[in-house]
């Protein structure tokens, strides 16, 4: 069929099936998740728009990478780089802690994983994907110049060949392989800098029983079983706050102090970011219900839990998630719900 000859639905049909794929490339490039779906839907009205123009002669996904590249590198061009707060600021003692927020764009976002990693069947492909939205690996794609940030994604996670980089980008194979040594080289020296976690894909039995003993010692807010979890050097970030809190005493001594108001919360699986995570429900004394609290997202590694992030802006996580904000009642079995 010619280009000339498609319907509507046709064009929307062909163009549809590459949502999953360019959210996630437009997420890794901009480390936002309503800036990445915006990024997506002004790719697909520009391909739209264009799509009896183009003839064929790279492919339809090539295609429409170039258009989302340009989109992301447009909406780059402001210098804005997302950030933890451990990117921001050294942490803070529990003596000291005071919840002080920061503008939205200033922090690096969630993603449920169902929105940025598409179905593969190659495990190998499958891991790759999932490890290249885990928050910390994001947060050091930010650290890099946006034409890095997209000749790293598009070689390294993506697989492409330098010579369709550098057609995508309209520049030489020799100015692609430099850029990809200047993304590796600042990524390098990122390494190293704290627990940042290994999750296997799936999760292994000793990964599954560590997040079956967390969600018994969260919701019994019991900060004997928590600590036992916690690597001694975990870290507890709180976004739109930019407070956060390395080891255990300082975590559990917030949780029990300006935390406290968590004790019997409930927690409902998600993926997010390639890891586990869980939707917290905080018991509503109003309803007597449990009201939407945070989205938190976990890292481990060797039977410990390294990172303990916790996004806090509701009424944007939950809807994202497909989450309710309120919840009558505790239910006796939570389903996976992303």
């Amino acid at each position: 069929m010619s280009n000339s000859t498609a319907t509507p639905t046709d064009i929307d049909l062909r163009l549809e099936k590459y949502r999953v794929e360019l959210t996630g490339y437009c997420y890794r490039m901009l480390g936002s998740s309503f800036e990445a779906e915006d990024a997506v839907q002004d790719t697909m009205v520009r391909a739209w728009k264009s799509y009896e123009k183009f003839e064929g002669r790279s492919s339809l996904r090539s295609w429409l990478y170039r258009i989302a590249t340009n989109v992301c590198l447009d909406m780059l061009t402001a210098g804005n780089k997302r950030a933890r707060p451990m990117d921001l600021s050294e942490s803070t003692p529990l003596a000291q802690a005071a919840l002080s927020p920061r503008p939205d764009h200033t922090w690096l976002e969630p993603m449920p994983d169902t929105r940025v990693l598409p179905t593969v069947e190659d495990p190998a492909e499958a891991a790759v994907a999932k490890e290249s939205v885990r928050l910390a690996f994001m947060a050091a794609l930010q650290q890099l110049p946006p034409k890095q940030r997209a000749v790293l994604i598009l070689r390294e996670v993506l697989a492409w060949k330098a010579s369709e980089v550098a057609e995508l980008l309209g520049t030489s194979v020799a100015s692609v392989n430099s850029a990809l040594q200047r993304a590796r080289a600042t990524l390098a020296e990122r390494d190293g800098q704290g627990p940042e976690g290994a999750v296997s894909d799936p999760l292994d039995e000793e990964q599954q029983r560590l997040l079956e003993r967390y969600v018994a010692a969260f919701e019994g807010y019991d900060m004997t079983a928590l600590t036992a979890l916690l690597h001694e050097d975990a870290v507890m970030t709180m976004p739109p706050f930019d407070l956060w809190l390395r080891g255990t005493d300082d975590i559990t001594g917030f949780m029990t102090t300006l935390g406290a108001a968590c004790a019997g919360s409930h927690l409902v699986p998600v993926q997010v970011n390639g890891l586990p995570g869980f939707a917290q429900y905080k018991p509503d004394e109003e309803t007597g219900g449990f009201t939407a609290w945070a989205v938190q997202v976990l890292e481990l590694s060797d039977g410990r839990i390294t990172g303990f992030h916790c996004f806090l802006d509701t009424q944007r996580w939950f809807p994202l998630f497909d989450l309710p904000l309120h919840l009558e009642a505790k239910p006796d079995k939570v389903e996976e719900s992303v």
